[in-house]
């Protein structure tokens, strides 16, 4: 019997591979990366006892070990599973809601009073880094956020530049903690943020900007952090957090990620 490859085949390998990688990177960013190449390891042994060598009582532990250790790898990755999905659901989401709003949406109207938040944000943002006074503003873009929100003091005021910089003076009560902006609103200010647990953020960074990543981890929110210590502005998406940025590049960024 000969040795034939059809296009089901290909197709088959194609997407493994895919779907290989994508657990790749996920886990790249977790921090956990180790955990994968141990994982795949153990895979490769098993195949090699199981199916080439054909070793029946190893074998047979092995595939005990592998039926029992899928779940304990669901538990084990819950937060990263759910985020991966929760991503996957978003693209689609973004994408139909952008053709809806192309549709029957005020385009023009949105756009201006996009903008001129964005313009609010990076003053501000700017203005705190000129004194090196710390913040941390978090932008909500699908996931509400209501959680984190809960944790603070709920104000749902107008964007404003000057209110912002306010409430992060070092002697404002609400100071400390997070600010959460969303639906063109500042929502919610000392919020408390679930800290990122990945072991490759370097140990200079402080607690806001381990903040500023974990949220952006479990979220779709868009981060920014301004440093008490050396007033540099960074922000954070999906997990991935850009340091010392200008406020030109800042507005870049929150212009093409906040208006979809």
């Amino acid at each position: 019997m000969g040795f034939h490859i059809g296009i089901k085949d290909i197709i088959d390998i194609v997407l493994v591979a895919i779907l290989l990688y994508q657990l790749f990177l996920l886990l790249k960013r977790s921090g956990a990366l180790s955990v994968f190449l141990g994982i795949m390891s153990f895979l490769i042994v098993w195949f090699l006892v199981s199916f080439v060598f054909k070793m029946e009582l190893l074998g047979g532990i092995l595939d005990r070990v592998v039926s029992v250790g899928t779940f304990a790898l669901i538990v084990l990755f819950q937060d990263e599973i759910r985020r991966f999905l929760s991503g996957m659901g978003l693209k689609r989401k973004l994408a139909l809601t952008g053709i809806l709003k192309r549709m029957f949406g005020n385009g023009r109207a949105d756009s201006e009073k996009s903008d001129y938040n964005i313009v609010q944000i990076v003053l501000a943002c700017r203005n705190l880094s000129k004194r090196s006074e710390g913040a941390l503003i978090i932008i909500a873009r699908k996931n509400n956020l209501d959680i984190q929100a809960q944790s603070g003091e709920i104000i749902d005021a107008a964007i404003n530049s000057q209110l912002i910089e306010n409430l992060f003076f070092k002697n404002s009560p609400l100071h400390d903690g997070a600010m959460i902006i969303r639906n063109d609103r500042i929502f919610a200010v000392s919020c408390i943020l679930p800290v990122s647990k990945n072991q490759q953020i370097p140990k200079r960074l402080g607690l806001r900007h381990r903040s500023a990543i974990g949220v952006t981890e479990k979220t779709d929110a868009i981060a920014i952090v301004v440093s008490e210590e050396s007033g540099k502005i960074s922000y954070a998406i999906n997990g991935e957090l850009t340091t010392n940025v200008k406020p030109e590049e800042l507005e870049m960024v929150l212009s093409t990620s906040m208006n979809y």
